[in-house]
């Protein structure tokens, strides 16, 4: 019997799930690595996490190969689907991972310095401990492939875009399935105009029309848009200009716009939205304020790219968990059809709104669709 291994790399983390490989794959076992670096933890679901030591993605492979043994037993791993943040123009579909492909994805590095080191790095790793089975990669920007023109362009000199300096969008594995999703239980909204919002400590939102991308808050690189954990989001460029003219460096500059901003800039207390919704400080409703006030921004040019709004989809791990966030984003939006069920939303429900367009809380799972990818390379 074949397995299908999935590893979905962070900078300080790596999710992970076994599943048998099929036409739909079904999920054997999974868990995830976490705190990447000096003392290490990996947890599989339904147990408690232990510490594995020092590692780094390539520790953490062999750890999760370990620790997956026992599921293993009679089976083969004969693929590894990753999660590559940027396809760049290049990649649109899942493919196998060469060492042609791979150098190709390397040079995307500074399109996506927080996040393309770690899932190549993934891919070397499980190179080593699985020799013998396929690389799959699955990209994020795939989903967005096709926008129209004025979606993906900047405006500046032709040969930019030539060259590949445009807005590609990101979160595409957690839109597909979301979409998925959509086309099964909910096939008349699955035709119709659709935001999806995936808020987490990365946080976009997808204008979708019969299923397919039409724009994103994302564009060129994974800091533009809503602010997120410790990212920036949209930015004018002038203010740039000016850290640079101030003696700030290239690093510093870019240190700071993934790792220093977003939550955690505005607050200073953390990039975790539950902590902040639990803290009396006043910076703390700034930072909140500030992000709700993003996505109702959004929500209106998400609106203006579909000519109209038939529903709206909530994600991610503040989407699906943070009923406070959904109610505050969704509050005096009748003019777009959105207002919400107080009580369906206090108790997370799949369906919670009450007005004319939908309102869906769907918990997203970016692993099965790079599953999916992986059986159907090794079925062709």
């Amino acid at each position: 019997m074949s397995a299908v291994l999935t590893l979905n790399a962070g900078s300080s983390s790596l999710k992970f799930a076994l599943y048998r490989a099929a036409s739909e794959p079904e999920v054997l076992r999974s868990g995830q690595v976490e705190n990447i670096g000096p003392v290490a933890r990996l947890s599989l679901r339904g147990g408690a996490p232990r510490e594995i030591g020092p590692a780094d993605h390539v520790v953490a492979v062999r750890a999760i190969f370990t620790a997956l043994e026992g599921a293993l037993k009679g089976q083969q791993v004969e693929g590894v689907g990753h999660r590559i943040v940027h396809g760049g123009k290049a990649f649109g579909a899942p493919v196998e991972l060469t060492e042609e492909v791979l150098a190709q994805l390397e040079a995307l590095i500074p399109l996506a310095p927080l996040h393309q080191p770690n899932n190549l790095a993934a891919v070397r790793a499980a190179q080593a401990a699985f020799p013998d089975a396929r690389q799959i990669g699955c990209f994020d920007t795939a989903f967005h492939r096709g926008h129209p023109f004025v979606n993906d362009a900047f405006a500046l000199p032709r040969r930019f875009y030539d060259q590949g300096v445009r807005r590609y969008g990101f979160h595409g594995l957690s839109y597909d399935y979301i979409a998925g999703v959509l086309k099964r239980d909910w096939p008349e909204l699955a035709q119709g105009r659709v935001v999806i919002c995936h808020l987490g400590n990365g946080a976009s939102m997808c204008a979708v029309a019969q299923g397919r991308s039409r724009g994103s808050t994302m564009g060129f690189s994974a800091l533009d848009g809503l602010p997120m954990g410790t990212r920036c989001g949209q930015l004018d460029p002038g203010v740039l200009l000016y850290l640079m003219a101030q003696g700030m460096t290239h690093a510093q500059i870019e240190h700071m716009l993934y790792s220093e901003s977003g939550l955690m800039g505005l607050s200073q207390i953390s990039n975790d939205m539950r902590m902040l919704l639990q803290s009396e400080d006043p910076r703390a409703a700034e930072a909140i304020d500030y992000y709700v006030f993003r996505i109702r921004r959004e929500m209106g040019a998400m609106a203006a790219v579909l000519n109209g709004l038939d529903g709206v989809v909530f994600t991610g791990g503040i989407g699906e968990n943070a009923a406070p966030i959904r109610a505050r984003v969704v509050e005096g939006m009748d003019f777009l059809g959105l207002r919400l069920d107080a009580d369906a939303n206090a108790a997370s429900a799949v369906s919670v709104g009450a007005g004319a367009a939908k309102i869906l809380v769907i918990k997203t799972d970016e692993e099965r669709v790079i599953a999916r990818a992986v059986a159907a390379a090794l079925a062709a």
